[in-house]
């Protein structure tokens, strides 16, 4: 359960302890090819717009330039580690346009966003908003991790007057909205109604549960996502499209929502301030909010509407979010409030200012979304497949392709519309040939042989090199480092063609895992030991517990071995049966076998330690903890059917 649990944070934690700015030690600069791809971008976008560096500046009252530690004195932030941004010749390894949202990225301290509101902006991933009530202090989203929530309201508290924290807003159910709630406020204020916390309806669920299934695979695909390894610098980590990137070996917290919102629209008084919730589920959360303050005429767009293009579809994985509606609550939010608000500000990147630019930013991002949504549907009913949609959608239309703040920097365009496809139509294609394919490593080897062999294959990828047709050179290249995994001369070829599509690609996200694919390549992965969350081990519910145990369950160990086990939670007074049968493992809440083979006594406390891995099954049965009846090898038996992840495997080779 552990790894599991702990991917719902290490999914975005995605920077390397350590890590500082730099050259990766096997990179190669940039090809000729590269750097005209690069200066091409120069002519095709309004570089000589600069509002947005104003923007992205605007407000500021105390500049934060230093490293934040942890009660260890390990450091997990750092934003010594962009000043290579700093520079304003545009490196060739770097396209130019994703250079100059790393650089308005780069802007770090406490900002005025208007009379009263305030944000702490570049301490983590996502920003943490402070509104100023009559009688404390409203936070919304504390960030990922307490250290740099604590430090960030202490940068706010040497410029503003002390007052206390009377309540915090979760925006939606990702971790770097939610994580550093601790270093703001005591749970014991939270108990004794002293600070009240909102969040939407369905928050617990999802912020536990949302990654726990498939957690392993998460975390490990989140490092590509984020460049987990990469050093910062030119030729490695720049950005991550909605932030610089997460905090590193921080310590990630959580207290239950004492207010959950259930109503479409619904209005609340905090500390003075009327505040209007409007639900948007199913956006870029499944639970996810927008706010309205009226009294300040400000409108918090959570993270539905950011200054990039998001995903339809993260690359890490999650479900597929729905267009459609993202689309139509952002249409809601500009009926709403598009003649209302006089500032908008967001929990990442920077805020907009003026009612004409929110208009026009909230238009923009609905009309990107039902684009997005609507285009793929046109041409998946043509026919088209995700790959042809992709390559048939090569950019927004009209004017969209040409504003900042619809640009594919977090999301990609190529990315979404085959997301779109899949949340209709599945993964499949349609083409009968794609039913049944080989494996990678089959097909590698046979369409190796067929090519004339690794030789000959090799002598290919570096033509397609030597030509700058990268994406063709990577195909060919991953089939060979699959049908030969150990040919070092097939790895390097493979990690150079990445490498340029890395040095070429605006979209952060693709940056960072074309360079780590290549820096893997050639370095191998580096070892991955995620830490558990206590505070999100002890939300997890039993069912939870039991959803993630079928899943470690390995069938083949398990046939022949069917058995019926009673569990039950005295501290819950809630009972469990489990059923093993056919290598299957399913359970039924509130209820209990006739005549089980075992029977399970526990307290939830119990099992969170052993999840936590502060003991074991074995000391607890030993020490009277768990209490066991019956047939206790059966039991036993079952413990050693598990199987356990590790986020260590391989992605770009076999």
């Amino acid at each position: 359960m552990r790894n599991q649990v702990v991917a719902l944070f290490a999914a975005t934690s995605m920077l390397a302890a350590g890590v500082m700015a730099g050259e990766m030690p096997l990179s190669k600069p940039a090809s000729p090819q590269t750097i005209a791809a690069n200066r091409a971008v120069l002519d095709q976008l309004p570089f000589a717009d600069r509002a947005d560096y104003d923007a992205a500046r605007r407000g500021l009252v105390a500049a934060f330039a230093g490293e934040i530690k942890n009660a260890a004195g390990k450091v997990v932030w750092n934003t010594h580690s962009y000043d290579f941004l700093a520079q304003d010749k545009v490196p060739d390894s770097i396209n130019p346009s994703l250079w100059r949202l790393a650089q308005l990225n780069a802007n770090a301290g406490l900002f005025q966003v208007m009379e009263h509101i305030y944000q702490v902006r570049g301490l983590d991933l996502a920003n943490m908003t402070i509104v100023e009530g009559d009688d404390g202090l409203l936070i919304i989203d504390p960030l990922m991790a307490t250290e740099t929530a604590r430090t960030a309201l202490e940068l706010y508290y040497q410029h503003r007057p002390r007052k206390p924290v009377v309540a915090v807003i979760y925006s939606h159910s990702h971790v770097d909205h939610f994580g550093g709630v601790r270093g703001v406020v005591e749970e014991a204020d939270v108990r004794a109604g002293k600070v009240r916390i909102f969040a939407p309806a369905g928050f617990m669920e999802h912020a536990i549960s949302e990654n726990v299934m498939a957690g392993t695979a998460m975390f490990r695909r989140g490092q590509y996502q984020g460049g987990s390894a990469l050093k910062r610098g030119e030729r490695g980590q720049v950005d991550s499209g909605i932030g610089k990137g997460a905090p590193v070996g921080g310590t990630i917290s959580l207290i239950a929502p004492t207010d959950l919102i259930d109503k479409p629209i619904e209005t609340h008084e905090i500390a003075g301030l009327q505040v209007e919730f409007q639900l948007t589920p199913g956006t870029e959360a499944p639970a996810e909010m927008n706010l309205y303050l009226p009294q300040l005429r400000a409108l918090g767009m959570a993270e539905n509407a950011t200054q990039v293009m998001h995903n339809v579809l993260t690359p890490r994985g999650a479900e597929v979010r729905d267009a459609k509606g993202w689309a139509r609550y952002l249409d809601d939010s500009l009926v709403r409030y598009g003649d209302k608000a006089e500032v908008l500000f967001a929990q990442h990147n920077w805020p907009t200012w003026g009612e004409e630019n929110i208009r026009t930013l909230l238009a923009d991002q609905r009309d990107m979304y039902a684009y997005i949504h609507n285009q793929t549907l046109h041409l998946l009913n043509q026919g088209l497949t995700p790959l042809e949609i992709a390559a048939a959608v090569p950019k927004l239309p009209g004017e969209l392709d040409r504003k900042w703040h619809t640009r594919g920097y977090y999301g990609t365009l190529s990315f979404n519309v085959r997301a779109v496809y899949q949340r209709y139509l599945g993964f499949y294609d349609g083409n009968p040939a794609n039913l049944d394919p080989l494996p990678p490593e089959e097909a590698g080897k046979r369409l190796v042989e067929a090519l004339g062999g690794a030789d000959k294959v090799l002598e290919l990828i570096r033509a397609a090199m030597a030509r700058g047709d990268y994406r063709w050179a990577a195909q060919l290249g991953n089939q060979l480092v699959f049908a030969e995994p150990q040919n070092q001369a097939a790895r390097e070829v493979q990690a150079d063609a990445l490498e340029q599509l890395g040095y070429r690609s605006e979209a952060a996200t693709w940056r960072n895992m074309y360079l780590l694919g290549a820096q893997e390549l050639r370095e191998g992965a580096m070892d991955n030991v995620p830490r558990a969350t206590e505070d999100l081990v002890r939300a997890a519910t039993p069912a939870m517990f039991f959803d993630l145990l079928a899943v470690r369950l390995d069938a083949e160990k398990a046939q022949g071995h069917d058995m019926t086990l009673n569990w039950r939670f005295d501290d819950l007074k809630q009972d469990f049966a489990l059923t093993l049968r056919n290598g299957v493992l399913t359970y039924r809440e509130s209820s209990l076998h006739a005549q089980p083979d075992a029977s399970v006594s526990i307290s939830k406390a119990t099992l969170d330690r052993i999840s936590l891995r502060q003991t074991d099954f074995a000391t607890a049965i030993q020490q009277g903890e768990v209490k066991l009846e019956g047939k206790a090898g059966q039991f036993k038996a079952l413990l050693g059917m598990l199987g356990s992840f590790t986020p260590n495997f391989n992605i770009v080779t076999p």
